[in-house]
């Protein structure tokens, strides 16, 4: 007596599934590698179990028979996913060359160039910025003055009170020409020290 055909559905005892899934997985990748043998044929097969494990065969690299897969007429849709790809790639590009284009073109209005095709309106926006940009630049060149006035004026009372410092501590007050008379201050007591020159 045969025996009776089995019903193709889902098995719910999750051991007898498991069990015969490591028995059909395993016939399986043999049939593939016996049929790439056999018929010289390119086979590759992927297998994710229900816990997300992977099982795999191929014949002459898993890399190459997808790439072979992808680049083959009768996948319309992988074509159509990667076609769709490449024109958002080209647009992207074409959108950047544009914005690098427009950027360029500003560049040379504001230094005066290529002013011929624009309007009236775009002219009187373009004359707004320049002099928002020249007000900027007279405000900074304005910043940096002062700083520098400070900065002189900073110096010019460490350079007197340095000689003020100096003339505290020693001054000549010249007689005539054969006698001088050496003043020498120390803490605001005078000492006179007098001398001759020869």
């Amino acid at each position: 007596m045969g025996r009776g055909k089995i019903e193709i559905k889902r098995i719910e005892n999750a051991n007898s599934r498991q069990v015969t899934f490591s028995k059909r997985r395993a016939g399986l990748l043999k049939k593939a590698k016996e049929l790439a043998i056999l018929c010289d044929a390119e086979v590759a097969v992927i297998i994710f179990s229900n816990t997300g494990k992977l099982f795999e065969f191929s014949s002459s690299g898993m890399n190459k028979t997808i790439s072979r897969y992808k680049s083959a007429q009768g996948s319309p849709a992988i074509a159509q996913v990667e076609h769709k790809a490449e024109k958002q790639d080209s647009k992207e590009a074409d959108h950047l060359k544009d914005e690098i284009a427009k950027l360029q073109m500003k560049q040379l209005q504001l230094l005066g160039k290529n002013l011929t095709s624009m309007s009236l309106k775009e002219l009187q926006l373009l004359e707004q910025q320049l002099n928002e940009g020249l007000l900027s630049v007279k405000e900074k060149k304005e910043q940096l003055l002062m700083q520098q006035l400070e900065q002189s004026r900073l110096q010019e009372q460490r350079a007197m009170l340095e000689n003020e410092t100096l003339r505290r501590q020693a001054s000549y007050v010249f007689l005539d020409k054969t006698e001088y008379i050496i003043m020498i201050w120390v803490t605001d007591n005078l000492f006179y020290l007098s001398t001759h020159a020869g």
